[in-house]
This record gives structure tokens, sequence and C-alpha cells, in this order.
């Protein structure tokens, strides 16, 4: 059985920055697919799959890069987990 804390570091180690995630992202992702959990089993080889494609379809916002404010390109990021990009 594996926790959810165990489930983080090891989805983290495995994906780019921008599928990376926290705690309570977890959460919501819990919530939104309760019926894939039994227990509280956070098994990689099982919930790490759905996870990566419940992450990769939640919906994206548009950020001016915050590094040039002249720049006017547009930078889509995670509305929900906004990160830096390299």
């Amino acid at each position: 059985m594996t926790n959810k804390e165990d489930f983080l570091k090891e989805h983290n180690r495995l994906s780019p920055k921008n599928l990376q995630a926290d705690l309570s992202l977890l959460d919501k992702f819990r919530e939104a697919k309760a019926t894939l959990f039994k227990k509280d089993d956070w098994s990689v080889d099982k919930i790490r799959r759905p996870f990566i494609i419940w992450l990769s379809s939640l919906p994206v916002t548009k950020k001016k890069n915050p590094k040039n404010p002249e720049d006017k390109k547009d930078k889509q990021l995670f509305n929900i987990y906004p990160h830096e990009e390299s």
C-alpha cells in the first residue's frame, strides 16, 4: 500500500516540470476520481496514469512572462498549479 506522500514523491521524480504536483492537487484529483480509490491506497501503478490524464486535461490560463514585462507573447500554464518555466 502506497500513501499519498510517497505517491507524490515518485510522481514528481518521474515527471517533467509541467506535470509535477503538490498535495493540494492530489486532494482535488481524489475528489474528482473517488472511484479509483479503495481505502487510502495511492498505488503508483494504478493511480499515476489516470492522474496524468486528469492533470493534462485541466483548464489553462494565459499569463505574460513575468521575467520580461515587454514580452507580448502569452505563456500557457496550468490554472490550478502554476509553475515557473525554465
